[in-house]
């Protein structure tokens, strides 16, 4: 999550908040690919969870931070004189912390996955460097497999503990969620209003097979935890009000400003002035657009807090100005370039995005839902209308090969951007997802424990 954003623009009507979500239209020569990932930090020596301010002998957070600054020169995110984050030059991606030390990188806005893969490794390389002094490694996968949420540290970032005071009171699991699962996602881009609903839809539909074909958490505390996707299964009990399939994206007559009527109704975490947090979690957004807030009297909504609320929505497609598809585990380096590469397959190529269209439109709202509650749990094996998720899953990702290929965008040996489908070629060919084999190593070689995890899976 990158930086919350700074405008002091009032708001007058809804129709400013529809305005500036159209306002990302773009023509297709202007389509980017944003592509974000989070890993956990863990000391090499005893596996132990890394803190903010490190422990005796070796540094933390705060210090890969700082080791990241001096390295890349990039501009540091304070908040209540802590550094939290950094930011890149002219928008070019940022580096920022979850609530429980998940390293992010929000990647800057490219236009190939070769670049994509470029930055990863150059993302990577940057902070093993900054790491390895300090002792430090990073795995990635869907939810933490060791730690309890009271061994895991908690970020020095205000709003996270607005948000964790809020959680418990809106579900059971959102605790979990903030401290101990890492995600991949990838931001993409849309040219008009239909275009975003004929994205949105598709990208809501398919979003169980991204949770499937890159389930990576089924461990939680040492154990097996019986789901392939923990990470999915626990936003199934975060917050139900701001997160799941959106089943009115499909209704007739879907807009910009149904999603804004939505987000309105979806209750604020803080409202930010200056440089300060205000809890007002639980209030409504247009009593603070209509100046009625009862927790900041006589405050009226400015752009920045429109910006900010859109941030703390979690469904399993986001829109803001781009569209951000949220469905995936994080997983090894050849898997976090693979989620972009799945998904601008399908959704920037016409003929790829209209045939996923016609594959999804006939199932009804119970449908997707259904599949999206059995994905964590069954991956593969998941059905939807009579079919096996895993058998249609196959037809997807031809189409999202077939769409790359016509964008036709090569590298310098020549290759186009379907290379990157390996990865969830080799898991349908064996039909196991990364969970699975990760299952069978613990109850194989690894002789019924988990900390091998953070060697099989580290970055």
């Amino acid at each position: 999550m990158a930086r919350d954003v700074s405008d002091s623009t009032p708001i007058g009507s809804k129709e400013e908040l529809i305005a500036w979500i159209a306002a990302g239209e773009k023509p297709e020569s202007r389509f980017r690919i944003g592509t974000e990932h989070e890993k956990f930090p863990f000391y090499r020596e005893d596996l132990a969870p890394v803190p903010y301010e490190g422990r005796a002998g070796a540094g933390g957070i705060r210090a890969l931070l700082e080791g990241m600054q001096q390295r890349l020169g990039w501009e540091p995110i304070v908040d209540a004189g802590n550094i939290i984050g950094l930011g890149g030059p002219d928008g070019g991606g940022a580096i920022s912390l979850e609530p429980g030390g998940q390293f992010e990188l929000s990647g800057a806005p490219l236009e190939t996955i070769h670049q994509t893969q470029a930055e990863l490794a150059a993302h990577l390389a940057d902070v093993k460097a900054v790491a390895e002094p300090h002792g430090i490694g990073f795995a990635a996968l869907g939810a933490s497999p060791l730690w309890t949420r009271a061994q895991t540290p908690m970020m020095p970032k205000s709003r996270y503990k607005i948000m964790a005071n809020y959680m418990p009171k809106v579900g059971t699991m959102g605790l979990d969620m903030m401290f101990r699962t890492c995600t991949v996602q990838v931001n993409l881009d849309f040219a008009s209003e239909a275009d975003m609903v004929r994205k949105l839809r598709v990208s809501l539909a398919l979003q169980p097979f991204a949770t499937a074909l890159f389930a990576s958490s089924p461990f939680l505390e040492r154990k097996l935890n019986g789901f392939q996707s923990m990470r999915s299964e626990i936003w199934r009990d975060t917050d139900n009000n701001r997160s799941g399939m959106l089943a009115f994206a499909f209704d007739e007559g879907m807009s910009y400003e149904a999603y804004v009527d939505w987000a309105l109704d979806v209750p604020m975490y803080f409202v930010k002035r200056g440089e300060t947090y205000h809890d007002v979690a639980g209030a409504s957004f247009r009593d603070l657009m209509a100046g009625k807030l009862k927790q900041l009297p006589g405050e009226c909504a400015t752009m920045s807090d429109w910006v900010n609320h859109l941030g703390t929505l979690f469904p399993e497609v986001r829109l803001k100005r781009f569209l951000e598809m949220r469905g995936a585990d994080a997983g090894p380096a050849d898997m976090l370039a693979a989620l972009p590469a799945f998904w601008v397959g399908l959704l920037y190529d016409r003929g790829a995005l209209d045939a996923a269209w016609d594959l999804v439109k006939g199932w009804s709202a119970e449908q997707r839902q259904g599949l999206r509650d059995a994905a964590p749990k069954l991956g593969l094996d998941a059905s939807i209308a009579g079919r096996k998720l895993g058998e249609i899953a196959s037809e997807v990702l031809e189409l999202s090969r077939a769409g790359l290929a016509r964008r036709d965008r090569r590298d310098a040996a020549g290759h186009d951007e379907s290379i990157y489908l390996a990865p969830l070629q080799e898991i349908l060919a064996s039909g196991q997802t990364l969970a699975q084999r990760l299952e069978a190593r613990y109850r194989g070689p690894w002789g019924g424990k988990v900390e091998p995890v953070f060697t099989d899976l580290a970055l």
